[in-house]
């Protein structure tokens, strides 16, 4: 039995491995892809968490994108937890390099716990809600020429996110939604004497997304090593839009559809308060158009996480 299960662990990193030459959108956000988090982890009454992490990120025209992030999360009761996450990010390429903060995620989990919550096997639901609040308007410039989506550190939208998720065994399934409440203030204007691999995102308008993630988890004997296989679903509800240089909003045909990721979450457990996480994701289904920036052939992460 454990003879499959490590030749099916196998299977998907080899599969994830296989697809990075293609491209996708690595995640609406970090925030909204790491949904239903809360209450994870934590051992005798420890009710606080610091989270910090790296990801590099291949992304469209051999853009390389590094980011990091920074999440407290805290236990307010047994059934209502709060999270505060910042993010930044580094991007090279062509156009030079430029990195600045991102945004700010503001989500409150509540779990409903009931008297079998505690057994083994027993279903666990929970709600997520909260904010994603941008730090910057997405229209950072090089030599006063504002850049592509790619190299913005943020989409410089105001999002609603909401979601919910269940824990069944060894089995966790998310769903959640994120939506855009304000546009952003890129000024990218796609010139074909330059280069017009990048499409104009001028005033860019993002529709929203819906989110599907199912996560295996499978420990070690000793427990010191946990695998999370998962498959993310991101649909994107509509075609995106700009503004041309006539001041005309024009839809960017293809910008909708749906994204598969595949990822494997590798967690190593330190001690009962701090573990070590790395992540590998690449695409299995790609949008045809995918102006916002979040293209990425492949994704690798490491963090750390310390309970207190």
């Amino acid at each position: 039995m454990k003879t499959r299960k490590l030749k099916f662990l196998a299977f998907l990193l080899f599969i994830s491995v296989s697809f990075t030459n293609s491209f996708a959108q690595g995640c609406s956000d970090a925030g909204f892809c790491s949904v239903g988090n809360g209450f994870k982890g934590h051992e005798e009454n420890m009710k606080n968490s610091v989270d910090i992490g790296v990801v590099y990120g291949v992304a469209e025209e051999g853009v390389t994108v590094f980011s990091q992030y920074l999440t407290y999360t805290r236990d307010v009761t047994e059934k209502f937890a709060i999270s505060a996450k910042l993010t930044s990010a580094i991007a090279n390429g062509d156009f030079g390099t430029r990195g600045n903060i991102g945004d700010v995620f503001l989500t409150g989990n509540y779990k409903f716990k009931n008297k079998f919550s505690d057994l083994e096997g027993a279903k666990t639901w929970s709600l997520l809600f909260g904010v994603k609040i941008p730090l910057t308007g997405a229209n950072d410039k090089i030599n006063n020429v504002s850049l592509p989506m790619a190299y913005q550190a943020s989409l410089g939208t105001f999002d609603f996110i909401g979601g919910v998720s269940l824990t069944y065994k060894k089995w966790d399934f998310n769903t959640a939604v994120q939506i855009p409440l304000s546009d952003n203030k890129n000024s990218y204007i796609s010139n074909s004497l330059i280069t017009d691999k990048f499409a104009t995102t001028n005033l860019f308008e993002r529709k929203s997304d819906v989110l599907f993630r199912t996560t295996y988890r499978l420990k070690t004997t000793n427990e010191k090593f946990t695998f999370k296989p998962n498959l993310l679903f991101i649909y994107h509800l509509g075609e995106d839009s700009f503004e041309n240089i006539f001041g005309q909003r024009e839809t960017i045909v293809g910008s909708d559809g749906l994204t598969i990721n595949g990822n494997l979450i590798v967690s190593y457990k330190l001690n009962k308060k701090s573990y070590l996480e790395t992540s590998l994701a690449s695409p299995f289904v790609v949008r045809k158009e995918r102006p916002d920036g979040l293209t990425r052939g492949l994704t690798l992460g490491l963090s750390y996480k310390v309970n207190f």
